[in-house]
């Protein structure tokens, strides 16, 4: 397994629609895809199901999946090339790093498929949805543009729900059981961590929202909130 890993980094080293910590990226991404369309991001893409399926459905828009882990994103870039997907790309590095590859309102939309609900409340700076990351996106994010999160786990989908409300972001849209409710097109796109099904869950659950100009500094509250939750939960 270890070899095999250490082919594919190899590989991927080798691919045109993988770029690795790249220099001078931010703003520059017109000059990668060689047109103006939007830019859409896929966060911790793993297999990058998303990023090629989308470009699949959506010729018109460009997709970048973005994960730190070579060895599944190998998956995905191959699949991009064998497909011929000139509209979909992979950037290897921490999704911390975005506002150094990304300028101010580069970024249309960016979807969160499957993270990990990191649900233990002393790691909920993790959860990719939390303010922390927020803070991030809106440095990249095009004003009003869509965030999109679709999970197995109902937990970080609540906790999602709640900063939606606590932060006063802008709910768009929300399912709790996404394919017994007549989905949108993208939704029906399945990741291989979804197959695994490894939050035990019978639904899948998905949420559009959007960032408001200013995120307000409650993490203390939200901290507080969960750790309220969590007492309820063992008591």
């Amino acid at each position: 397994m270890a070899q095999k890993k250490l082919l594919r980094f190899a590989q991927i080293k080798t691919f045109p629609n993988v770029i690795e910590a790249p220099a001078k990226m931010s703003g520059q991404w017109d000059l990668f895809f060689e047109n103006k369309n939007p830019v859409v991001l896929e966060l911790a893409c793993g297999r990058g199901e998303y990023t090629v399926g989308l470009a699949a459905m959506y010729q018109y828009k460009n997709f970048v999946g973005v994960d730190i882990k070579g060895n599944r994103m190998y998956i995905g870039a191959k699949r991009g090339l064998d497909n011929k997907l000139r509209n979909a790309a992979f950037l290897r590095t921490q999704i911390e790093n975005l506002p150094e590859y990304f300028r101010q309102g580069e970024v249309e939309e960016i979807w969160i498929t499957f993270p990990d609900p990191q649900l233990r409340t002393s790691k909920a700076k993790k959860r990719l949805t939390h303010p922390r990351f927020l803070r991030q996106y809106q440095q990249v994010l095009k004003p009003g543009g869509h965030i999109h999160l679709k999970t197995d786990s109902p937990d970080l989908y609540h906790f999602t729900r709640r900063v939606i409300e606590l932060y006063g972001l802008q709910f768009l849209d929300g399912c709790e059981d996404v394919y017994n409710n007549n989905p949108i097109p993208e939704l029906k796109i399945r990741t291989h961590y979804e197959g695994l099904d490894i939050a035990g869950s019978t639904k899948i659950y998905y949420l559009q929202f959007s960032l408001p100009e200013i995120i307000p500094m409650l993490d203390e509250i939200l901290q507080e909130e969960l750790k309220k939750t969590e007492n309820i939960l063992i008591s």
